[in-house]
């Protein structure tokens, strides 16, 4: 595989790609519309919508910033931590045990907690 040409890149498209990365809500303006709208559809309760996206996330092995932002968005909605265990706890027979232990990690880590030292 070929390395990408070096190229220049400004501090602004710097800057927008990590706020991207970080899920910054301003610029994702138009996702965070679309997101209300989908929620009202979904007949769901904030909350339990909030769950079922944590959910998802573990089931297409997300990248961790998606975690950041959909354990924030599901905290915001009144979700507990113990009730984000219980979703990997729920759809563990369904996405198996290495999605849930790679997982785990990253709702530690959007929920401001240290990672535990290795063995």
């Amino acid at each position: 595989m070929n390395m990408p040409a070096k190229t220049t890149v400004d501090d602004a498209t710097t800057d927008a790609l990590a706020s991207l990365a970080l899920g910054d809500p301003e610029l994702l303006g138009e996702g965070l519309q679309l997101r209300q709208e989908l929620q009202q559809r979904s007949g769901l309760d904030p909350r339990t919508f909030a769950l079922v996206k944590v959910a998802a996330l573990v089931a297409l092995d997300a990248p961790p910033a998606s975690y950041l932002w959909q354990v924030g968005n599901a905290i915001d909605a009144g979700a507990t931590p113990a009730e984000l265990v219980g979703v990997l706890r729920t759809i563990a027979p369904q996405v198996g045990l290495p999605r849930i232990v790679a997982a785990a990690p990253e709702l530690m880590v959007a929920l401001g907690l240290a990672l535990p030292a290795g063995p």
